[in-house]
């Protein structure tokens, strides 16, 4: 059987991503909860549905409605629900975006949507409405992207994104590795995945043998939330990706009921440097239609922000910030 993108499934997290869970009712039944928890309907279920790799439920307390890992995936009632200012682009990329799936909004660094694919569909993500199937970088061999890259001399870093890329095959990831590595211009590349922490087994021999042989500065922009993701799998992806000569920074997301406390964040960054993973962004909530019941107000948020700086060093200390559309970059929250 092929993946969405064409290649064969030949190996562990390939099977894995096929293996995932995507009904409501068996997630329940695999954490022992109550099947009558109410749930998105069906019909809205259709255009963002459950999907949690099984290594990530394995993580997850059973019986426990409230486990910070189950709410992240758990498709709630409270997605129907319209709120004032939540929208479908809530960070303006669609005004950003040129073609072949290429968003430049920031001076010297553009993003790269290379696939809507994802190991596991976080019920808060911003980019739940975009277009995919209209705007991908890895379509007809990146060409477009490329040419795209190509032709503006002011642009050092890329950053891959979507979805998430390393959904895609490594083969196709190489391919784009290297004929961006011939860019003159290009000093860094940038991965932004979920994959390491809700499926290690992604972080493999055929991955690291092309981020390790990439002549250009390499980052891994990992997402990890709560400190209840990070296990020895976790742990062990990470050390094989710093191995191949990567920097791996962290970003969160300020979620209400999930991580809005200071013991929660204070442990979270502790145990991601423990990892070799230095805290980078924690997110205010992005007010995309559907995700209104995650969010935690900035006044509450500057409070967490500065029990962090009394109880951590400065360098475990996660800047504080916002995406506004049309900013010349990530915004901070002053706190």
């Amino acid at each position: 059987m092929d993946d969405a993108h064409g290649s064969p499934f030949n190996a562990a997290w390939q099977q894995s991503l096929r293996d995932a869970v995507s009904s409501p009712a068996e997630l329940l039944s695999l954490l022992e909860l109550d099947p009558g928890l109410p749930v998105l309907d069906f019909e809205r279920l259709k255009d963002f549905p459950l999907r949690v790799p099984r290594g990530f439920v394995a993580r997850m307390r059973k019986r426990d409605p409230r486990d910070p890992l189950f709410l992240q995936v758990w498709p709630a009632a409270a997605e129907a629900e319209e709120t004032p200012g939540y929208r479908l682009d809530a960070v303006g990329d669609l005004t950003s975006l040129r073609g072949g799936g290429v968003i430049h909004k920031y001076r010297g660094r553009a993003l790269l949507i290379a696939t809507g694919a994802c190991a596991v569909h976080c019920r808060y993500c911003f980019r739940r409405h975009f277009p995919y199937t209209e705007a991908l970088a890895a379509r007809h061999h990146w060409r477009e992207a490329l040419d795209q890259l190509a032709a503006d001399p002011s642009i050092h870093e890329v950053i891959l994104s979507g979805g998430d890329p390393l959904s895609l095959s490594d083969d196709k990831l190489a391919a784009f590795a290297s004929q961006l590595a011939g860019l003159p211009q290009i000093r860094r590349l940038r991965l932004h995945s979920r994959q390491p922490v809700v499926l290690p087994e992604r972080v493999d021999a055929a991955l690291l043998r092309w981020l390790d042989a990439l002549p250009i500065q390499k980052l891994m922009v990992l997402h990890i939330n709560h400190p209840a993701e990070i296990d020895d799998g976790v742990r062990a992806a990470i050390a094989r990706l710093r191995a191949a000569g990567l920097t791996v920074l962290n970003q969160s997301v300020l979620l209400r009921g999930i991580n809005d406390d200071p013991d929660t964040l204070a442990e979270l960054s502790e145990k991601l440097f423990d990892g070799g993973v230095l805290p980078y962004y924690l997110h205010v909530l992005d007010q995309t239609l559907g995700t209104a019941h995650f969010d935690v107000d900035a006044m509450t948020a500057q409070t967490l922000l500065r029990c962090l700086n009394q109880r951590l060093p400065g360098f475990l200390v996660p800047r504080l910030v916002r995406e506004v559309a049309g900013a010349p970059g990530k915004v901070p929250v002053a706190w």
